[in-house]
């Protein structure tokens, strides 16, 4: 059930009020991920239509008269929702009214959109100069491609992501989720807490900025140094990692598993478990392992191809060596450890009655680890203006001033 207690939630965001206007994914991971720390996060959508995320799908569920995306449940549990049309007199008083009051705003409109509506920047710390503004855009608010329009797979393609990933060169592929918008409502996020840590001392807001582009960028990691330090271009090498061996995806008699050797140490133990010449010719080092990862997987293979699956990743465990199978989404959420990691949540939804949600990433422990004080009530994903009327009259406007709702 949605709420509209000023400080309705526990966590360590309690108290703190997010106006989310973005809409599609970046901005709303970053306010979910906001909501689930306690804050409370209202979402401001457009009237009728409300988030593009509603009608992304299928899959739909519910009945025919009212069905639900499930790509919009993904990233708004724990939000209140409001429908505002931002151009008109009575949704700009509205969003005033909520920015006056608000610790942090989310948009990710294209660069100048917030201005001709009337709130950029100075008009939004003007009302509240407390104000945190998160920004996300799709290759940043400013340089000379800052008006391109961002979407996920358009960006996993420039910022390079897609050239690293596949079967090989000539197989570019996405990555299975969204994953620059994912990261980007991350850093958002992580950029609105240090920017409340600051205010805290200063007293002011600022604007926090981040794109598409500068967060899968911010992740290129070793593949990153190895292009701007040592000169050398990545490719799309298939399941094995471009700088360890063995390390990846192994084929065995009735299936495949994952294995990571990525130590001398582990290598070591990995040969003598399986019968295999540590200090061979080109198999002695890591490097020397890398320049023969060929070699190196048909030797692994050939040794696997005696076993199970099930029985080799005993056989591993057994010898110490990381390894693991590729799981199912369905297996992943039936598995008992991510239960108890409280990554699957039950929230009750007003059409759909009880649904299950893959849950926050965070655990709070209190000091000396003597109790658990992470927050287990969550709050389904609103209808559309499902919290309009009370949070008008929080705000001490009449649903009959609202005219549009």
């Amino acid at each position: 059930m949605s709420r509209t207690d000023e400080d309705h939630r526990s966590g360590p965001l309690s108290g703190h009020l997010v106006v989310d206007l973005s809409r599609a994914l970046a901005g709303p991971h970053a306010g979910m991920m906001l909501a689930d720390l306690g804050a409370r996060v209202i979402k401001v959508e457009n009237p009728g239509s409300g988030d593009d995320t509603r009608g992304w799908g299928p899959p739909f569920v519910g009945p025919e008269d009212d069905l639900q995306s499930t790509y919009f449940m993904s990233c708004n549990r724990n939000k209140e929702s409001i429908s505002l049309d931002l151009k008109s007199t009575d949704g700009q008083e509205v969003l005033r009214g909520l920015l006056e009051r608000a610790d942090v705003v989310i948009e990710n409109f294209r660069p100048g959109v917030m201005d001709r509506l009337g709130f950029s920047t100075a008009a939004m710390h003007d009302l509240n100069p407390r104000l945190v503004i998160l920004s996300i855009t799709g290759f940043g608010h400013d340089g000379p491609e800052s008006q391109r329009s961002g979407y996920d797979q358009i960006l996993q393609g420039e910022a390079g992501l897609m050239s690293l990933t596949g079967s090989g060169p000539e197989d570019p592929q996405r990555v299975g989720v969204p994953i620059a918008d994912l990261l980007s409502g991350m850093n958002g996020a992580f950029g609105v807490l240090a920017a409340l840590v600051e205010r805290d001392r200063t007293d002011a807001g600022q604007i926090v900025r981040t794109s598409l582009l500068a967060s899968l960028i911010g992740v290129h990691a070793f593949q990153g140094t190895r292009t701007t330090v040592a000169g050398e271009v990545p490719q799309a090498q298939g399941n094995h990692h471009p700088s360890i061996a063995p390390y990846g995806l192994f084929a065995c008699r009735n299936g495949s598993v994952q294995i990571s050797v990525g130590s001398e140490k582990l290598w070591s133990s990995f040969a003598a478990a399986f019968g295999l010449d540590p200090a061979a010719t080109g198999f002695a080092s890591n490097a020397e392992r890398v320049r023969n990862r060929t070699a190196v997987i048909a030797a692994v293979e050939r040794v696997f191809a005696a076993y199970g699956a099930a029985e080799l990743l005993e056989k591993l465990n057994d010898a110490g060596i990381p390894a693991g199978k590729v799981r199912s989404l369905d297996e992943v959420y039936a598995w008992e450890q991510v239960a108890s990691q409280g990554l699957v949540v039950d929230v009750e939804h007003p059409v759909l009655g009880k649904v299950s949600l893959p849950g926050p990433p965070l655990r709070f422990f209190s000091r000396g680890d003597a109790a658990e004080t992470t927050p287990t009530e969550h709050d389904a994903p609103p209808l559309l203006n499902g919290d309009g009327q009370k949070i008008r009259e929080w705000l001490g406007m009449s649903a009959a001033v609202a005219g549009v709702n």
